[in-house]
């Protein structure tokens, strides 16, 4: 099955969609009156479309976890040194990690993507919740197991803000919703 990501953007799409579910939501909440809003994007890929969109906006932060575009699709996007252009310089953080990551590297991205929404003063949130971070998903190469998506829904408990879920990647097909659930758990609980 072919990768459902990244978030499709203004010039092209790519990942196979039509549209960014996310920045739509971003910018129904925009819309709405939400003077800041954040985007955490937890899918093994990059969400360059999402990036894209927001890319010179300071009234979205968008902070993404990700495998290494150096070796990952997309090559062409997703480093670090991407922080955002014109107003929105700042308002980028791109977190790539190495094949083989685990719980606990991930765990300290995931640490420092929270920290930068909070520093940015965003009240709410829209996740981009792939959950192919999975030790068992056959497209990516993170090794992150059914317990730990339950310690990643609790952090972004832990930020306290209004949040969406976006369903996103996730090929392990018998482990989706044991993944998703363990995020949501997580989450309730916070």
């Amino acid at each position: 099955m072919p990768p459902a990501r990244p978030p499709c953007r203004a010039a092209r799409n790519g990942g196979f969609c039509y549209l960014n579910n996310a920045a739509i939501a971003v910018q129904a909440m925009r819309d709405a009156g939400v003077a800041r809003v954040a985007v955490l994007d937890v899918d093994y890929h990059h969400g360059n479309g999402t990036q894209a969109i927001f890319y010179d906006r300071a009234d979205v932060f968008f902070a993404s976890i990700h495998g290494d575009p150096a070796v990952e699709y997309p090559f062409f996007a997703g480093f670090a040194d991407e922080t955002g252009s014109g107003a929105g310089v700042g308002c980028n953080l791109n977190l790539p990690l190495p094949w083989g990551t685990g719980a606990d590297a991930y765990g300290a991205a995931l640490d420092t993507a929270c920290a930068a929404i909070a520093a940015h003063g965003a009240q709410a949130l829209v996740v981009s919740l792939g959950v192919d971070t999975f030790a068992g998903d056959p497209i990516s190469h993170f090794r992150l197991d059914s317990p730990d998506f339950t310690r990643i829904g609790a952090r972004v408990a832990a930020l306290g803000l209004p949040t969406l879920f976006v369903m996103e990647g996730g090929y392990a097909v018998g482990d989706i919703g044991t993944n998703v659930g363990n995020v949501l758990e997580g989450f309730a609980r916070g």
